[in-house]
């Protein structure tokens, strides 16, 4: 039987100042924080609709926290807190977790618009025969990271935010003797350049919002 696959997705609450913070020189801290949240409501309603297995909101700051009230999050999804380190050591125990419980881990962020329920089937179904699966984005980083086993060297000491952490992903998972998928690349939505890349409805939402403001 095939194992089940857990999407985790990585977020930070969508706040004003705390969330995309690249993009407040565009859209500022307020119109930052609102895209913040259209991606988070879309990224978890895009792993939803995949039912591949569970979905998992591992949240900054911890789910108690006041920074995530009010803040919708469709009953389906379970919530774990990100806890301490660099963004190495965080997503690296969300996918002990996942593993430990025989699962397979698909680990996601929310800056990929692009990012679809067919993508996360894809990445389950690479799983099937690889130990790893990567969808690498323009800028040298990765939406998603799949996986059935952990290895620490994926994580510790990378240069994340920088254009070589899919390759060196990649690089790491071979040398350990890991079979890797390469998925199709994506654009994320991280500088104000990236802008151009959001469906063209939400960018014309951000642009009505900002002349409200």
């Amino acid at each position: 039987m095939t194992a089940s696959t857990r999407i985790v997705v990585m977020a930070k609450a969508p706040l004003p100042g705390f969330a995309k913070t690249r993009l407040i020189p565009a859209l500022g801290e307020t119109g930052a924080a609102r895209l913040a949240a259209r991606m988070l409501h879309h990224t978890l309603g895009t792993a939803l609709a995949a039912a591949i297995g569970p979905v998992e909101l591992c949240a900054a700051p911890e789910p108690s926290d006041p920074a995530w009230r009010g803040v919708a999050v469709p009953a389906d999804v379970v919530w774990s807190a990100q806890g301490v380190g660099d963004l190495g050591a965080r997503m690296a125990r969300a996918a002990q977790r996942g593993c430990a419980l025989g699962e397979r881990v698909l680990l996601i962020g929310t800056d990929c618009p692009a990012l679809s329920p067919a993508h996360l089937r894809s990445a389950a179904t690479a799983l099937d025969a690889h130990d790893a699966t990567l969808l690498p984005t323009f800028d040298g980083g990765y939406a998603l990271l799949g996986l059935r086993q952990i290895h620490p060297s994926l994580f510790e000491n990378m240069p994340w935010s920088t254009a070589t952490v899919a390759t060196q992903t990649v690089q790491r998972a071979r040398q350990v003797g890991w079979s890797v998928e390469l998925l199709p690349r994506l654009h994320d939505i991280d500088e104000p350049d990236d802008l151009q890349w959001l469906p063209p409805a939400w960018l014309h939402d951000q642009e009505s919002a900002r002349h409200v403001v």
